[in-house]
């Protein structure tokens, strides 16, 4: 029953590719851009599908089990928050896209700013950040299958499937393929896990039963700071505002803003967005914080595999496979959309303009599958030996990205800034971000708060002073 589950799963999924591959012409246009034609149900679920990963199903689960609800009420902040600068980012971004034909994010960059430096630094910070996160979901992937099947399937088997199937369906199908793949799985994904709570907790005992004994050996995963402490207040501050600087700037999510039909169908993508991940955030953190009561003792990354081990301890072995293959179908959702991003903005920023060469629709496109290819191998080269939990991998990534904000933020509604001191915060920003988490940098003089937050001030800084000299007239030299 397992196996003709995720037999199932494989077989759908393959089918859309092929149906997506049949309506594309081959063209960067169709072929990344979905022909820039999603309607707001696609739209929405394509983006919920492409943010709500391993990160979400993995990680939110392993940081209730490690830290408790308080998790769940900060996500959620800062999520719907978000959608904020989700909206002030995009509708810019889709009016410039519909103007110029921009693909992908350091196209629209190169030509406000007319600066290469910008363009291959943008690109540059996209991909290498991508990578660990695109890792997240063949992590992830792993986890579940063999804890699905029993073992049967090893870890390092397991992620090596899920890279070959989604090369696969993404080589063949294109945006086109990816985004209605993403409805189907974005619905999956919510039911499915309001499903596995619900059974979970029955087992428990019911919901408030089950949560009353957590609350009886562990008060503290009901408070606010958490297990441990963990959110001072300094943390909320910095995770609640987060998400706000490094959501819009996924390079995965960045290009969806391209590919809306039009202005008002993003506005209310945007509106969708603000809440309903407020309503389903919940749910793998539930699940990890009542993990405590059937695994206590869980430390580090092992925390990371509690819900696929509370599925199948306490659900039938057909439930969970159910379950899990829909948290799958959540990451190769998000993996797909990653490895097509990447794929092209390095096809499109960095080899062609970097080599000079004019090549065909048609070429650019083959060049797009095959990068697809070595960006999924290099993300599985990754998972064989994840580096820290899901959650501070997703973490460290979501950071570099943020660093891109000050400036994106300059350039779409501020009229811009001097392209030196545009260049000049990534690589400033970027600098701190690798002193930091390698511990070149001492955290003590941070007050508690996350280094990103004095990351994003320093690349606000050096933008507003790209600002005065852009005023003043100061000539500094534009590549």
């Amino acid at each position: 029953m397992i196996y003709a589950i995720l037999v199932a799963y494989i077989a759908f999924t393959f089918w859309g590719s092929l149906i997506g591959q049949s309506k594309e012409a081959a063209t960067p246009e169709s072929y990344f851009m979905a022909n820039r034609n999603l309607q707001t149900v696609t739209l929405f679920f394509t983006i919920l599908a492409t943010n709500f990963s391993a990160f979400y199903f993995i990680g939110f689960a392993g940081e209730g089990y490690r830290v408790g609800y308080a998790h769940y009420i900060m996500m959620a902040t800062g999520t719907g928050l978000a959608g904020l600068s989700i909206y002030l980012i995009g509708s810019k971004t889709w009016l410039l896209g519909q103007q110029y034909g921009f693909i992908t994010p350091a196209e629209m960059m190169y030509h406000q700013t007319k600066s290469k430096s910008i363009r291959y630094l943008f690109a540059g910070v996209m991909i290498v950040y991508t990578l660990p996160y695109l890792s997240l979901q063949i992590i992830g992937g792993g986890y579940i299958l063999e804890n699905l099947s029993e073992g049967q399937i090893p870890y390092r088997i397991a992620t090596l499937l899920l890279t070959l199937f989604t090369i696969v369906y993404v080589v063949i199908g294109g945006m086109q393929s990816v985004a209605k793949t993403d409805v189907k799985q974005g619905v999956l994904m919510m039911v499915l896990m309001a499903a596995a709570v619900g059974v979970i907790a029955y087992q428990l005992g019911g919901l408030e039963a089950a949560n009353q004994q957590v609350f009886d050996r562990k008060p503290e995963l009901f408070s606010m700071q958490g297990q441990g402490n963990r959110y001072t207040p300094q943390k909320w501050f910095s995770f609640t505002i987060f998400w706000f600087f490094c959501i819009p700037m996924f390079p995965q999510l960045f290009m969806r803003f391209f590919i809306a039909k039009d202005l008002n169908t993003l506005k209310k993508t945007v509106v969708l967005y603000a809440f309903i991940p407020i309503v389903i955030a919940i749910l793998p953190v539930i699940i990890g914080v009542l993990g405590q009561l059937s695994f206590p003792g869980l430390e580090g990354k092992a925390a990371d595999q509690i819900l696929p081990m509370m599925l199948v301890q306490h659900t039938a072995p057909w439930f969970a496979a159910l379950v899990m293959v829909g948290a799958i179908a959540a990451f190769m959702s998000t993996l797909d959309s990653q490895l097509l991003a990447l794929s092209t903005i390095c096809c499109r920023d960095l080899y062609l303009p970097l080599t000079g060469k004019k090549v065909s629709f048609q070429q650019e496109v083959r060049i797009g599958r095959l990068l697809v290819v070595v960006f999924a191998l290099i993300g599985y080269g990754i998972s064989l030996n994840p580096f820290d939990t899901i959650f501070d991998i997703g973490k460290l990534a979501f950071a570099g990205y943020a660093v891109l904000f000050p400036l994106t933020f300059a350039v779409l509604r501020l009229q811009g800034t001097h392209p030196f001191w545009g260049a000049a915060s990534i690589v400033v920003g970027q600098l701190l971000l690798i002193g930091f988490h390698y511990k070149w940098i001492s955290k003590g003089f941070l007050g508690g708060f996350e280094p990103f937050i004095l990351v994003v001030m320093v690349g606000s800084l050096l933008v507003g002073l790209g600002k005065i000299f852009q005023s003043s007239g100061t000539s500094i030299k534009n590549d």
